[in-house]
Parts: C-alpha cells; structure tokens; sequence
C-alpha cells in the first residue's frame, strides 16, 4: 500500500515542480521521499482510524475473523486499484480507494445496515468540493500575479514590490498549515489557533523583510524580462512543493495505512478500536515503501499533472501549490470533505483555465474524472469479490 501512496499521491506533490521545470524528476524523487519519511515518523500522528470515515460499523459485523479478512480484503483491494490507476497515469485519491474498498468488505459481512451511507455522501460530495475549490483559488492567484506583475510595464520591478507580500503570505500558509494540519502543535505545546496565528504571522512578516532584502539585488535584464519574474518564482515554488510533499506524509499516510493499523490490532489484541496504535517502525516502513513507489512509478503520474493537462510555468506551478494547500487548510478548518489529490488536479486546470479553455487538455481531464467516479464502486467490488473468496479459503 506504501508504494502506490508514493507512486499516486506523493507524485502529486511534485508534479507542478516537474512540470515547471523548477526541479528534475530524480530531485522530485529525493525531495518527496525524505520529506514525506521525515513527516510520517518524526511529525505525523502515530495513530490512525481503524475504519477510515467512519464508513463501516465493526459492530454490525461483530466476528473479529471475519473483521480481520475484511481488512486485509480491503488493502488488497485498494492497493490493486491504485497501482491500475497510476500504471494508467490517473491521479487519484488513495483515501478514496480505502474507503470504497471498506465499503465493498462491509456490504457482504454486515449488509447495508452495516454502512454509513451519509458518510458516504460526503465522501462522494468532495468529488464536486475538492476540484471546484482548487480550480477556483488557482484562478484567482494566477490572475493576481498576472495583474500585478507581468501586467505591468517593468514585471521585475513589479515582482520586487509585490513578491515580498506573496512570500510572507506564503510562509504564513505553511506555517499555519503545518500547525493546524499535523501533529507538530501537540508536540510543541502551541494548540490554540490564536497562538498558532501569532506565530505564523511573525514567521510571514519575517520573511517579508528578508525577502524585500534580498529582491532589491535583483536586476532586470530588460523592460520585460519575464525569465528573471519565473526565476524568482522557481524558488518559491519548490519550497511550496516541499511543503505539502512533508504535509502529506505528516497529515495523510497515518489515514491511509487505517486498515494496516487495523490488522495489526486484530492480529495482536483481537479487538478492533475506533482508532489504533500506528508503530514507528510501521511508519518508517511506510516511509520506505511511499520512497520506493514515488522512484519506481511517481513518473507516471506526475506526467499526467506536469504535462498532459496545461503546460506549467514556475509562476503557474506555485499558483497551484498555493491555491491546492490553501483550499486543504480552509477546508479542513471548516470540516469539509475534502481530497488532496482531487484539489491539486482541480488547480491544475484552474491555471490552466486562466489562460483560455484552449489552454487545457479536455481529453486528459475527462479520463481523470472518470477515473474519480470509479474509484469507490471498482475498490467496493473488488474488495467484496476478495473477501468473499479468503471467506471461502479461510473460512
């Protein structure tokens, strides 16, 4: 399961880099995987759901033997679907193939009654959400940086004025996120939002200043000198790159491995808790394997969002990272669904909107939707038919 995480959801993080040419793919590859180890062992929350959204009652169930087959079905299942889905270059949701994977086990051991079907809802719901919302605030940041700088008569000059502002803004996002987001408050004492607000407002304003600084030393080649406004960009969109790659391994892969920290509980304890233990050592194995995942296969997916959707620039590509993780954080704020992998796909099209719907690739775009709306019902009738069959072996 850890290498389809890293070859489907950690390549979305560094796709847009690629894509930008802001770094290579073995830098891809490097950054993604220690940042993401280093964010799940170090930063990540070491427990997890067992049933990830609540979408199956275990009580309904009831037969521990019967729970443990299910989990293993499940993983089974939405591993198969997930390494189908990148080796045909689909970015996808791994939460979303756990899910529709319970779903599928869960029907067959404990009948509809054993689903939550509004859960359920809200899974489906944040197909719609999740892409709109990144669509909708890449738009917007592209369109800003359009206006205030490669809008005017010197881009450089403008980039010099306006940049220090989006980095602080930038730095202020990362920071809050990274608090509000992972398990980094818990284990730095600071967990009232005010605080956290305080702290990434003075990191933001810091970085203003030394930004300003360090921009004023730049010259402009000529009077429109767009090369030095995307150099200057590349900087900034690496560092948002890495961010939601260290963001994702501190946020999502202890959600994702829900029924692997399922099987371990069933296996040693024979019960199975609302939330369970995560191991270290599980979790550096994760790291581990999402490494291997995003070596092996990460190029296949990251092709799809660096290249076949829009052509990416530097300026576009942290258009996107910044409107993917502000979206994540406002949503996660205010309890919406919300899919990582969905919203960064919905940002890729919204840069790309933003220069004309010439601009995007609409062939590309309607094989990944139909990729999305598969993934529940094909991971819940693979499951189903797995469980089904080591019911049948097992017993």
């Amino acid at each position: 399961m850890a290498w389809n995480i890293g070859a489907n959801d950690v390549a979305n993080s560094m796709a847009t880099a690629v894509g930008a040419k802001a770094i290579t793919f073995r830098q891809a590859v490097l950054i993604a995987g220690v940042l993401n180890f280093v964010g799940a062992v170090f930063v990540g929350s070491h427990v997890t759901q067992t049933i990830k959204g609540n979408i199956v009652n275990p009580d309904v169930v009831g037969d521990p033997h019967a729970l443990l087959l299910g989990f293993i079905a499940s993983l089974l299942a939405a591993s198969i679907f997930v390494m189908l889905s990148t080796w045909k270059e689909m970015p996808i949701s791994t939460t979303h193939s756990v899910i529709g994977a319970l779903l599928g086990f869960g029907l067959i051991a404990g009948g509809s009654y054993c689903v939550n079907w509004l859960k359920l809802g809200e899974v489906a719901m944040s197909w719609v959400l999740s892409p709109i919302a990144g669509c909708i605030l890449a738009f917007v940041v592209f369109k800003i940086i359009v206006k205030l700088i490669f809008a005017k008569d010197n881009p450089v000059e403008a980039a010099k004025l306006v940049g220090p502002g989006i980095i602080g803004v930038t730095a202020f996002l990362i920071v809050s996120s990274l608090f509000m987001k992972t398990n980094l408050s818990n284990m730095v004492g600071v967990t009232e939002v005010s605080e956290i607000l305080l702290i990434s407002a003075g990191v933001g304003v810091t970085f203003v200043i030394v930004s300003a600084f360090l921009l004023r030393k730049i010259k402009a080649q000529s009077s429109q000198d767009y090369a030095t406004v995307e150099r200057i960009f590349r900087r900034l969109q690496i560092v948002t790159s890495c961010y939601v790659a260290f963001s994702h391994g501190a946020n999502d892969v202890a959600n994702a491995i829900g029924p692997v920290a399922a099987v371990f509980s069933l296996s040693t304890e024979g019960v199975l808790d609302p939330v369970a233990p995560v191991p270290i050592s599980l979790l550096a194995l994760g790291g581990v394997g999402i490494a291997i995942g995003c070596m092996t296969w990460g190029h296949k997916v990251m092709k799809t969002l660096g290249y076949r959707i829009t052509s990416l620039t530097n300026t576009r590509g942290f258009s996107v990272d910044f409107g993917a993780a502000t979206t994540v954080l406002i949503a996660s704020k205010l309890g919406m669904p919300i899919s990582t992998s969905h919203t960064v796909v919905g940002a890729v099209i919204g840069v790309g909107l933003a220069r004309g719907l010439d601009a995007i690739d609409l062939k590309v775009i309607k094989k990944i939707i139909y990729s999305w709306l598969l993934t529940v019902p094909a991971a819940a009738a693979l499951s189903a038919a797995i469980f089904i069959c080591l019911r049948t072996i097992v017993g």
